[in-house]
């Protein structure tokens, strides 16, 4: 097996100016948008990626059989223009392949024509946020304007930070191909499973991108989220006051 092991499903010619990344990450916020949205547009799978830097382990679907783990990429195209998803369960097991993985989508969006990558992501702050931002970075100057006016912020530019995993490395090793590079972090506890975040994240996303689907969904989810930690509070606040009952 190489390192890295490419198959598409289909060999017709790809032109696609847009990949929109959305790997597990903090709060599995980009992971949530980009799911979303290929359920929500019926993007179709064209291609996987397996490779020895993803864990050592096989999926085990409904009826017993065993798969490798992969990423994959799927592409949606209306009115002549295509955009590609790269998603999956997997990031790398370690440093280094995380840098070889990140050349290898690079690689395939130069093949398939990609000019701008989207790289979709969670910022954790360790608490709960009421009012999520969407923290945002990019890899060349003249694309900050734009994702000002769509709503991203930069208000943490101002300190220094980094950006871990497939997210950062493709801004950073895109900006030496040419290729620009836009990433966009949604704010989040980094505790749970974070729709409220994904929701506030892929409103961003649909103004820089001109892509529009319904929300109903992520948002169904957010509120049953907030149910959920609700009920965790009060069972909380509740075995506090039986704990100072017991010692009064």
């Amino acid at each position: 097996m190489e390192h890295v092991t490419v198959t598409f499903l289909r060999d017709d010619n790809i032109d696609a100016p847009v990949l929109i990344e959305g790997l597990p990450g903090i709060g599995h916020v980009g992971k949530l948008v980009a799911d979303h949205l290929i359920h929500e547009l019926g993007a179709e799978k064209i291609g996987k990626i397996s490779s020895l830097h993803f864990p050592p382990q096989v999926i085990v679907d409904e009826q017993g059989i065993t798969h490798l783990v992969n990423n994959e990429i799927y592409r949606h195209e209306k009115d002549g223009k295509s955009v590609l998803f790269l998603v999956g369960d997997f990031q790398s097991n370690s440093p280094e392949g995380h840098y070889v993985l990140a050349e290898r989508y690079l690689d395939i969006a130069e093949e398939l024509g990609v000019k701008r990558v989207y790289a979709l992501g969670g910022y954790g702050v360790g608490r709960l946020v009421e009012n999520p931002r969407v923290l945002s970075a990019v890899n060349m100057k003249h694309l900050r304007s734009e994702v000002e006016a769509a709503g991203g912020s930069f208000e943490n530019a101002g300190s220094s930070g980094m950006i871990v995993g497939a997210s950062g490395l493709l801004l950073g090793l895109g900006e030496e191909r040419g290729i620009e590079g836009i990433c966009l972090m949604g704010e989040t506890s980094g505790y749970i499973v974070d729709p409220k975040s994904a929701d506030g994240l892929l409103t961003v996303l649909s103004r820089l991108t001109a892509i529009e689907v319904d929300h109903t969904s992520l948002q169904q989810r957010a509120e049953d989220m907030e149910q959920i930690i609700a009920k965790i509070q009060e069972a909380e606040e509740a075995r506090g006051r039986e704990e100072l009952s017991y010692i009064g």
